[in-house]
């Protein structure tokens, strides 16, 4: 999905494009594309470092979300097909 796309299926009102929900779909994306990357570049190490990096920060959006608005929380999981 391109990243307009993204950012205003996931925002919260109209030129939102920093709020926690918008940050942690896009990050989603570029995890997913880093992901298929790094499936026929077996041996780039430098973009499995940056894959970690970008699931970490993800991980701490979503914590953060969980913690100020758990139903939000939730549906943002069962949209991006995360496991949670």
């Amino acid at each position: 999905m391109a990243t307009k796309d993204l950012v205003k299926k996931y925002a919260t009102h109209p030129g939102d494009t920093g709020s926690t929900q918008v940050q942690a779909a896009l990050l989603t994306e570029r995890i997913n594309e880093l992901t298929a990357h790094l499936k026929e570049h077996k041996k780039d190490f430098d973009s499995r470092s940056g894959l970690l990096k970008l699931v970490g920060r993800r991980r701490r959006l979503l914590n953060y979300l969980s913690s100020t608005e758990p139903e939000l929380y939730v549906q943002l999981i069962k949209d991006l097909d995360l496991r949670k």
